[in-house]
């Protein structure tokens, strides 16, 4: 399981917190030197129900910046994933995704039903 993070976000401390409480065995990966891959993009976008908006950070200065709100409702889906992959910032953490299931921002509610 891996787990993207940026280190200066309170809830993805939080998180880490969470999972360490639970010895939860995880990878540590700071989102904005190395965001999530295009095939864990593409996971985490099937256990979403395809809802790609759920993603971004949607509250982020950069996807602000860069109008992701109006673009995404003509972006294709590969553009949208590969902008992610680029830019770790855009991406909603923290981000936890696993072979059989994912998480974008944290809910100790949900998490706690799946680990």
């Amino acid at each position: 399981m891996n787990i993207y993070i940026y280190k200066k976000c309170s809830t993805c401390q939080a998180a880490l917190a969470f999972l360490k409480e639970r010895k939860v065995s995880f990878s540590l990966k700071e989102i904005t030197e190395t965001p999530p891959t295009l095939a864990e993009l593409r996971q985490m976008l099937s256990f979403s129900q395809e809802n790609l908006k759920k993603l971004f950070n949607t509250s982020g200065m950069l996807y602000k910046e860069l109008h992701m709100s109006e673009k995404l409702k003509t972006m294709p889906v590969d553009q949208a994933l590969a902008l992610l992959n680029q830019h770790g910032m855009l991406v909603k953490r923290p981000f936890l995704i696993s072979q059989d299931f994912g998480f974008t921002g944290f809910n100790a509610l949900k998490w706690a039903k799946k680990l």
